[in-house]
Order: C-alpha cells, then sequence, then structure tokens
C-alpha cells in the first residue's frame, strides 16, 4: 500500500508541475517565474513549504482534494530536529534530539568540553583497550550522534573518526563517545 501511495503522489506531483529531486527522491520543487514551493514526503509525512501564502494554500487545497490531509499546522518539529521562527527565517535546532539521547544514557549531568576527540589519527586505535561487552549500544549511539551532524557538523570529524572502528570496538572508543555527547 505505501508504495500505491507513494506511486499516485509522485504522480500528482509531476503533473502539478513540480520536479523530483535528482539527490533526494523525497524532495519535490516547482518553480515559476516568481514563485517556489519545496514538498518533502517522509513515509506517510509531508512538509510542504513556499515563498507565497497564497500559492501554497491553493497547492495544500488540490493537494487535499486528491488525498486525505490533516494540516498540522505550522511545522514545529519533524524527525528529531526543531523548527524555531527567526526574525531571519528559520533555526533548525536538534536540542529536544540531545536531551532525549543524553536522557537514554543517563547523561544528562555530562559537562561540555571544547574539543570532543584528538584529531591525530594515532590517537585513535584498534590496539587501545578492552573489547566492548555490548558494542550495540555503542553503534546506536553513533548512528544516533550521525544524525545529529545535521544541525551540528562540529561533530562530523569526530563521528568519522569512530565509524572507522566499528568492527572491533574497546571500551577506549566508548569514552571518546561519551565525551561527544
Amino acid at each position: 500500500m505505501p508504495r500505491v501511495w507513494y506511486h499516485e503522489l509522485h504522480t500528482f506531483l509531476l503533473a502539478s508541475g513540480f520536479c523530483n529531486s535528482h539527490s533526494d527522491p523525497s524532495l519535490f520543487t516547482f518553480y515559476s517565474a516568481q514563485h517556489v514551493l519545496f514538498l518533502l514526503v517522509y513515509v506517510d509525512d509531508i512538509i510542504v513549504t513556499g515563498n507565497s501564502d497564497n500559492i501554497l494554500s491553493v497547492f495544500v487545497s488540490s493537494l487535499a482534494k486528491r488525498f486525505s490531509l490533516n494540516d498540522l499546522g505550522n511545522l514545529s518539529y519533524f524527525l528529531g530536529v526543531e523548527v524555531l521562527p527567526h526574525k531571519h527565517g528559520i533555526l533548525l535546532s536538534q536540542r529536544r534530539y540531545i536531551t532525549d539521547l543524553l536522557t537514554r544514557l543517563n547523561m544528562l549531568d555530562a559537562k561540555p568540553v571544547l574539543t570532543s576527540i584528538p584529531s591525530s589519527a594515532s590517537a585513535i586505535s584498534l590496539l587501545y583497550g578492552s573489547p566492548l561487552h555490548n558494542p550495540t549500544v555503542y553503534r546506536e549511539v553513533v548512528g544516533s550522534l550521525q544524525y545529529l551532524s545535521l544541525t551540528r557538523p562540529d561533530v562530523s570529524f569526530a563521528m568519522n573518526k569512530l565509524s572507522q572502528f566499528m568492527h572491533s570496538l574497546t571500551d577506549d572508543h566508548w569514552i571518546l563517545v561519551k565525551r561527544i555527547l
């Protein structure tokens, strides 16, 4: 059923003048001389935005005639990302996502550090530390932190480095992950 729904939506959007992104099949864009609309699909959730409230309203009405919609109003939280209005547009934040992750790991009292991980390649190695007894938690946390790099590019280097040791994890790697948090 989801494939059929997506196919119907895809066909409707293309017939409405939208183009499907080559780099992200869940993103559709509509451009005219003065207006632009963006539509993002995730499973059965849709985000629609554009530079004209009038054109946006007309399009959402046309979409509602073809599909069953629940308009949840202005976007405030989607896939772990808070969308906050700002005088210059919007601010994307993952503060709640981080808080939920810290809560899950019993680390709400953790202190911030300026540099989360040593930058030299030799400081992180397969040779140091004892093997982790439960590497699943490490892998879940590293995956969660990789998603965090969406709004926090400063953790990208550290996550890339720590991802290189997924096959042979030690307690030293776990300590470094905790420093990132």
